[in-house]
């Protein structure tokens, strides 16, 4: 993959991480709050977890071809 086509994938890349970070940090407000909406956590750690496989997706389309 040309570096000219990394760039969108790396500008994607920095944009689900920051996502990624701003759930962790909801979720642990929400569930340091007094009164917790489990059905509003189980659905922000879902959405976190997609996030994270998604990263996980880019990341590895970034990592050059050991065979080329």
């Amino acid at each position: 993959m040309s570096t000219t086509n990394r760039d969108p994938l790396r500008t994607r890349l920095a944009e689900l991480i920051e996502e990624h970070r701003a759930l962790d940090e909801a979720i642990h407000r929400l569930a340091e709050g007094p009164f917790v909406d489990q059905v509003r956590l189980t659905r922000l750690k879902k959405r976190k977890l997609l996030l994270k496989d998604a990263i996980s997706r880019l990341e590895s389309r970034l990592i050059p071809d050991l065979n080329a």
